[in-house]
């Protein structure tokens, strides 16, 4: 794979928003786990080990979801899931934030686990599918991405640090945010697979 080649991808609309999709739906993913913990014992108030508990619970709906997705995507588009799942994440997490009480929050924290299943197999299925027989590209694409959004952990870290980390955490939101809007309507997907 040239870097002309990575660069002619990188021109292509449907191939940045698949990218940029799979960095903002990582936000709910790989960036919420990171601060799940942290969150309960600074914000909530939790011993670590309840917070554990937290992240276990999070991550068993999580599995739960991804093992149920599977039969779901026979029966339903896979990007009508994520329109529908990120909406109701957009509601399910400021509820989270917001509601005091441990088991409140755990079962939202159960539910934000078991509703991003798929939002990083649907991205980067259709991403593979706008760029039939270039995985190579896929991937090399991807990875100079994923090293680009590994800059928000650190400047959620940075937003905690001055504002806290209940203020920071809503940044979190942009990831359902992003995908409501970068998977548009139902007619805009219509001829993609999934």
């Amino acid at each position: 794979m040239g870097m002309r080649e990575a660069w002619a991808a990188l021109q292509r609309k449907e191939v940045l928003r698949w990218l940029i999709l799979l960095e903002f739906a990582d936000l709910v993913l790989d960036i919420f786990y990171g601060y799940l913990a942290l969150y309960f014992v600074d914000v909530a108030g939790v011993a670590p080990e309840k917070a554990g508990f937290a992240v276990a619970i999070w991550t068993g709906a999580g599995l739960l979801g991804d093992f149920l997705l599977i039969p779901l995507l026979e029966k339903v588009r896979g990007l009508d899931y994520l329109r529908i799942s990120a909406l109701l994440v957009l509601f399910i997490f400021p509820a989270f934030l917001l509601v005091p009480g441990m088991a409140t929050k755990l079962v939202l924290a159960a539910l934000l686990g078991f509703l991003n299943a798929g939002w990083y197999a649907i991205p980067k299925g259709q991403l593979y599918s706008v760029m039939p027989n270039q995985s190579g590209t896929v991937m090399a694409i991807g990875n100079v991405f994923h090293i680009l959004g590994g800059l928000v952990p650190l400047g959620i870290g940075m937003a905690a640090q001055k504002f806290g980390l209940q203020a920071a955490m809503w940044t979190i939101m942009l990831g359902p945010v992003a995908m409501i809007i970068g998977l548009g309507g139902g007619k805009r997907g219509a001829t993609q697979p999934g």
